[in-house]
């Protein structure tokens, strides 16, 4: 029974190792309606960066500082479930909200898919997004 609980929490481990680094978005799908929007990446650069127990991203036009954003705060990752509680942000309402969602990584491409709500914000969609190892 010891031996079962220490290959589960090495698993847990070994995910969580795997998660860290720094990550850019390739795809990004959100669903919302009876929508479907494609993000359009080629005049944006999206980076995530993930270590130990918290997370942080940043979005930016390519030329100039028009449409930037970004956020942090700490993460938990069981098995592939992956939540997120966003602490810094522009948006109040946002503030403190655990965001759950189902990751996997395959090579070097993070997948992260799951349901954004957050009633005070007026946000309800599914995401899907895809990102990149940056060496």
């Amino acid at each position: 029974m010891l031996s079962f609980l220490c290959l589960g929490l090495l698993g847990c481990n070994e995910n969580k190792q795997a998660i860290q680094g720094t990550w850019k978005m390739v795809y990004a799908e959100t669903v919302e309606n009876d929508s479907v929007k494609i993000k359009n990446l080629s005049n944006t650069t999206f980076i995530k960066i993930i270590n130990q127990d918290h997370f942080a991203f940043f979005n930016q036009e390519n030329h100039g500082s028009d449409h930037f954003y970004g956020g942090a705060g700490t993460y938990s990752l069981k098995g592939s479930t992956y939540n997120e509680t966003l602490k810094f942000t522009q948006v109040e309402s946002l503030k403190n909200h655990m965001f759950s969602f189902s990751v996997s990584i395959k090579g070097d491409t993070l997948i992260q898919s799951g349901l954004e709500h957050v009633k005070e914000a007026g946000i309800n969609r599914t995401i899907t997004e895809k990102y990149v190892r940056v060496n």
